[in-house]
């Protein structure tokens, strides 16, 4: 349903090595790029991930309420993303945990401040 989310950088560079060393976690990696614009996939043709400089060059802001989730595809694959992205200069917005019977999810904010979450539906009895 959805074919990509962009966020925005205020340093496409640094958030370029973030996202590169993060999503290749789960098997992302860049998929098409621009000078101003890296689009990020994986082999099966899902939804993308792009990181860009905004359109109209002017300063990267972080939308309230916006946040990208990416699926760790287990409970261990969520951790280990919150993990990496701490490790890469993210910092905490909600550590790993059982949020819902069906939800397992943690929270960072990458190196520009946005809001990403990595999560696992739990199943429920």
């Amino acid at each position: 349903m959805i074919g990509y989310t962009t966020i925005g950088s205020k340093n496409l560079e640094k958030s370029v090595a973030f996202y590169d060393e993060l999503l290749a976690l789960v098997g992302g990696k860049q998929v098409m790029g621009l000078d101003r614009i890296k689009f990020y996939g994986t082999d099966d043709g899902g939804g993308m991930l792009a990181v860009c400089v905004p359109a109209d060059e002017g300063e990267q802001s972080c939308g309230n309420g916006q946040m990208v989730a990416i699926p760790g595809g287990s409970i261990e694959g969520a951790n280990a993303l919150y993990n990496k992205a701490i490790e890469l200069g993210a910092t905490d917005a909600g550590a790993p945990g059982q949020r819902f019977d069906f939800f397992y999810g943690s929270y960072v904010n990458d190196l520009d401040g946005n809001k990403l979450c990595f999560f696992h539906m739990t199943p429920t009895d």
